[in-house]
């Protein structure tokens, strides 16, 4: 098959790949090298100081702050001229930034677009509107199937690529000490169920530790003073901060299970799969795509509640770390991904053609 010539877009947020956090970016870097590797032309629309490799090239926009009427205003017109001046030097573009960034290119059905969804809730109305102006010369990507909140209807043309990483940047562990801690991983607010984990690994009567970033600004600033803080002793439970690549695999490969207590409609949960690729099983509460990820009994627990949470913590013994990582390798590797995406580029490219 030809090489193609491929605009990716992402939101301004972060550059890509991110210097710490960014789960999305990362997705994003991941992708880019694959394409550039595999012999596509990548065109890259995002942050300034992102860094395409190779035959990747950059076009940068936006700056701080991205939110209010008129920047977004302004970084969805930069998006979409940017998509415009080279409609003619494309062979399809792929959007993971907002839909309206695309919308002077929709009505082209010649040109492949694709869009995809990494969020709880898609805005159907929207996409509708895209489909009835693109045709078939539009296609949606879900990272799982939990983000159909809502139905889409039948003349939505839809498709489920799971997120993916890097899978030998993760240490594989096929044991750890008897005596192996719990760990959460993540954004310290409600509805990542912080304050849950530190109840699972209390009433299992398992040490925890807990790392991530504060929540310091808006309407959940002091849940980490008022529901996490209390409970911080140093030994049961111990909060160690944000962390690195390197203190993540440390924590993920050394923990005796990854607790996923959510409440909300994860769309996916990235800090899943790393655990996984470390060995490490994960319980989680059976919302959004955590089931999708997690496969009961084999990779992990799902679970309802706090007890049965807890329960499952007893339990941890009848899983094998080796399938944990096997499971990792085959649906959450970085070839998978690359590969699902490039096979879709060439389908939407070969419809926008017939």
């Amino acid at each position: 098959m030809p090489p193609l010539r491929i605009a990716i877009t992402v939101d301004p947020y972060l550059p890509v790949p991110p210097r710490l956090y960014g789960g999305i970016e990362r997705l994003i870097d991941l992708l880019v090298r694959g394409l550039v590797e595999r012999g596509h032309t990548v065109v890259l629309i995002g942050h300034p100081e992102s860094a395409p490799p190779g035959r990747g090239e950059l076009v940068p926009y936006g700056a701080p702050p991205h939110f209010g009427a008129l920047p977004r205003t302004n970084e969805l017109w930069q998006v979409a001229s940017a998509l415009w001046r080279r409609r003619h030097r494309l062979d399809v573009i792929h959007s993971n930034g907002r839909l309206a960034a695309l919308l002077p290119v929709l009505p082209l059905r010649r040109l492949p677009k694709i869009q995809t969804y990494q969020r709880e809730r898609v805005p159907w109305r929207s996409v509708r509107t895209a489909r009835r102006l693109a045709g078939p010369s539009v296609h949606f990507v879900g990272c799982s199937n939990s983000v159909l909140s809502g139905d889409p209807g039948d003349q939505v043309p839809w498709r489920r690529i799971f997120n993916a990483i890097e899978i030998d940047r993760y240490r594989f562990r096929a044991v750890v000490a008897p005596d192996a801690p719990l760990v959460f991983l993540g954004r310290i607010e409600p509805i990542k169920g912080t304050h849950h984990a530190i109840a699972i690994a209390l009433a299992a009567g398992r040490r925890l530790v807990i790392a991530g970033n504060q929540v310091t600004t808006g309407p959940d600033a002091g849940y980490f003073g008022r529901a996490i803080a209390p409970h911080v002793d140093g030994e049961r439970v111990r909060y160690v901060g944000p962390l690195d690549d390197a203190g993540k695999d440390d924590l993920l490969g050394g923990a005796a299970a990854l607790l996923m207590p959510v409440e909300w409609e994860e769309p996916f949960g990235m800090v899943m799969i790393e655990a996984l690729a470390c060995g490490t099983p994960v319980i989680g509460f059976a919302r959004g795509g955590v089931p999708e990820v997690v496969r009961d009994g084999i990779t992990g627990w799902l679970c309802r509640t706090v007890g049965d949470a807890a329960a499952a913590v007893a339990r941890l013994d009848r899983l094998d770390r080796r399938a944990a990582r096997a499971d990792c390798e085959a649906r959450f590797g970085a070839g998978a991904y690359v590969d699902q995406y490039e096979r879709l580029y060439y389908e939407m490219v070969a419809r926008c053609a017939s």
